[in-house]
């Protein structure tokens, strides 16, 4: 297949990682795989103007690190920030979508551009986009393919979408793995530092000030594509790598007796996943793929968003077994994720822009 994804801005975000991820295992299959995307937007002249005012330099734009970075693809980046367009994609078999604003794009391409899939990877309603525009994208005829349940049962349930493609995401198993273990000699917590709000960083906080009440040796392990410093609820005693080597981020994960997320919405929650694969237990809220994969007081702790006492409740059930308890814990934490892989679900993928391009055919 000739198959193009159309992308925004690329960066570090999970999206991103999730679509380079398959664009880089379907070209080594043999497909003939471009990408597409603008670069990053250059800062208005107003505010350069201004930095320079106030002595801070001229402002350029922020060159960002990006999960393409080094995989060899066909990646085609505008010569400036604007709308992709007919002219910027090749002729295809699929058209991929990869977020609301794309889609927009994607939409009003010519048909020899390739079918059109819209690769939905998290509900785009958020308060701080054109939420109007970005709900409206759902509603255009282009095929969906989600990478969660929950996706799924809002395309059918709010956008009379019938025929949609679940193709979940997985894990690398070569890159994020632990051997099995036992406790940290210092009970050790982590979780992963973000601005966005509905990552819910904040009540991460509030929740381990609760746990550090009853554990007050309790060690805090963070990372993150951004420094912390300008968070408000900071604390300055938590052990925080900015913007790791992607190898080195296992051993964080496995420094963890246990690993917390209180997003308040989630795609689907990378993080946890790889967290999980490094056999560390997880607390999350019910967000994302969470909320399909993890059973209470089982194989991790599911709480409902924003409640700070369940979340140090649950993080303290895990941190207060003994030995043997969490390592049975930590077992069923691995085996959550025995038939999980990627090239599994870069099947289904492949399976789904064929399903995309059938029904094309057909109109």
């Amino acid at each position: 297949m000739k198959i193009t994804f159309v992308l925004p801005t690329v960066g570090m975000s999970g999206g991103i990682k999730v679509v380079a991820i398959y664009a880089k295992i379907l070209a080594d299959k043999g497909h003939e795989v471009t990408l597409v995307s603008p670069p990053a937007q250059q800062p208005k002249l107003i505010n350069k103007v201004k930095s320079l005012l106030k002595g801070k330099g001229w402002l350029k734009p922020k060159s960002t690190k990006s999960h393409i970075d080094g995989l060899g693809l066909n990646h085609h980046v505008l010569e400036t920030y604007r709308p992709v367009s007919n002219k910027d994609v090749p002729d295809a078999d699929v058209v991929v979508a990869s977020w609301w604003e794309t889609a927009e794009w994607v939409h009003t391409l010519n048909p020899s551009k390739g079918a059109k899939v819209y690769f939905i990877q998290h509900h785009e309603v958020f308060d701080f986009l054109p939420v109007e525009r970005a709900a409206a994208t759902y509603r255009l005829p282009m095929h969906k393919v989600v990478i969660a349940q929950w996706l799924l049962d809002i395309m059918h349930h709010e956008y009379g979408e019938s025929d949609v493609d679940l193709v979940p995401n997985s894990v690398d198993k070569q890159q994020f793995f632990a051997e099995p273990r036992g406790k940290q000699p210092v009970p050790t917590i982590g979780f992963l530092f973000a601005y966005a709000g509905f990552k819910g960083v904040d009540v991460t906080l509030k929740a381990i000030r609760k746990l550090k009440q009853s554990i007050p040796n309790l060690r805090v392990i963070s990372f993150g594509a951004f420094m912390p410093d300008t968070f408000p609820e900071w604390d300055n005693s938590i052990e925080f790598y900015f913007s790791p080597a992607q190898n080195h981020i296992r051993n964080l994960y496995a420094q963890c007796d246990v690993w917390m997320t209180a997003s308040r919405t989630e795609g689907f929650n990378l993080p946890a996943m790889e967290a999980m694969a490094c056999r560390t237990p997880i607390v999350s809220t019910k967000a994302g793929w969470p909320m399909e994969a993890i059973h209470s007081y089982e194989n991790g702790v599911l709480t409902e968003v924003d409640d700070v006492d369940a979340l140090a409740k649950g993080a303290e059930w895990v941190l207060s077994l003994n030995d043997s308890d969490w390592k049975k814990l930590s077992f069923k934490v691995y085996d959550t994720l025995a038939e999980s892989s990627w090239e599994h679900s870069t099947m289904l993928f492949e399976q789904a822009l064929q399903h995309a391009i059938d029904i094309s055919k057909q109109h």
